[in-house]
């Protein structure tokens, strides 16, 4: 996997499976040594770690001093491509949460994009996330508005940042307490604007204090 200017990585990534009532799982470790905070990013319904605003993501973070890790739900795994339901995909994704806190001290963060964005909302508080970062947090069905997900978005407790693309067919939400929202053009693929996707990142980590190795505060 590349992430693209990656400077503060100094090892390659290492690919650590996961044991999860549902199959195996497996993540995929960006170590900065020395990094102060782990951000666990989630793949979407039909896609994978590789798809291209996770990639963009990771090499933002890493780049910033923040270990990434991606996470592969077991169906992906197990090579299908329908989505488990969506009590299995949270007791999967704790189960990596666990293995990333048995690994590495400091904060996490969670998130993933589109429905890797769904879970890490549900299951904030379980995991102890210092923040949740949603790319293209899917609000509701394509020309369903009235079957919301935004009470899904209200559950973390702690800063939340959404990027969301202008024309995406999902929606977009509102910012709210504690919630940023940056709507950045294209849909949700969020492929129009890497450059806004990356700096929208960029400023949010350090904004929230979460880049950088050391100790945490």
């Amino acid at each position: 996997m590349t992430t693209g200017g990656t400077t503060g990585a100094t090892t390659e990534p290492e690919a650590v499976p996961v044991d999860t009532p549902h199959g195996p799982g497996r993540i995929t470790v960006l170590d900065v040594p020395g990094a102060r905070t782990t951000l666990l990013l989630g793949h979407g319904a039909g896609g994978g770690i590789t798809a291209p605003d996770i990639v963009t993501v990771a090499g933002v973070a890493v780049a910033a001093g923040v270990r990434v890790v991606l996470n592969e739900q077991p169906y992906r795994v197990a090579g299908r491509r329908a989505p488990a339901p969506a009590g299995q995909l949270d007791t999967a994704w704790l189960a990596a949460v666990e293995v990333v806190r048995g690994r590495f001290a400091g904060r996490l963060v969670t998130g993933g994009r589109s429905s890797g964005a769904r879970v890490a909302c549900r299951t904030a508080a379980g995991a102890g996330a210092a923040a949740v970062l949603c790319l293209a947090f899917p609000v509701h069905p394509p020309g369903r508005p009235d079957k919301d997900r935004l009470a899904e978005l209200a559950l973390p407790t702690v800063p939340v940042l959404v990027v969301q693309g202008a024309t995406d067919p999902f929606g977009r939400p509102d910012p709210a307490p504690g919630r940023d929202v940056v709507v950045l053009r294209g849909d949700h693929s969020l492929r129009s604007d890497v450059p806004g996707l990356r700096d929208a990142v960029r400023a949010w980590l350090l904004q929230r204090d979460l880049a950088g190795a050391g100790s945490p505060a």
